[in-house]
């Protein structure tokens, strides 16, 4: 079988490995080692808290529509979405860090949002606690990862 059919077989597995997954993983830690960016804690983590989002978001006022709800979707995506850059430039430490340090500005936007919806009664307080306790965690594991990139970060390429 040549190798690109292997490779692509195997890539097909991981995805559906992907897809087993429980919910709920705030707080979890990964015991098998880390291929993909959807492999990572804060990645699923993000990616849960912006399912969240999503479905809160629903429930505002239509006049919202083109305002806070198109904004609070597109900074809770864009998490994830600069997570899974910076994993994909962890060739270079200065553009891993400076994704991550995007993911990071965008969960700090999403926290904002959230309140905004909250200041307005569109959501209760539990709700807004919840989500913004979440992103404290993302914010706290985006931060351990700009602060110590030497565990992510791909070592030199070595000529062939």
């Amino acid at each position: 079988m040549g190798e690109s059919v292997k490779r692509r077989r195997d890539m097909k597995n991981d995805d559906k490995k992907q897809n087993d997954k429980p919910n709920g993983r705030i707080g979890e830690t990964m015991k098998k080692a880390i291929r993909h960016f959807r492999d990572l804690d804060v990645y699923q983590n993000a990616l849960e808290t912006g399912l969240r989002v999503y479905e809160l978001s629903k429930k505002f006022p239509d006049d919202e529509r083109y305002a806070l709800i198109d904004q609070i979707r597109r900074s809770s995506r864009s998490v994830c979405t600069n997570i899974a850059e910076a994993w994909r430039k962890r060739r270079y430490t200065a553009a891993f860090i400076s994704k991550l340090s995007d993911s990071e500005g965008e969960a700090a936007e999403t926290q904002v949002h959230i309140e905004f919806a909250f200041r307005h009664s569109y959501i209760g307080d539990a709700e807004f606690q919840a989500i913004d306790n979440a992103y404290e965690h993302i914010l706290g594991q985006l931060v351990r990862m700009i602060d110590h990139p030497e565990k992510w970060v791909l070592g030199p390429r070595k000529d062939r």
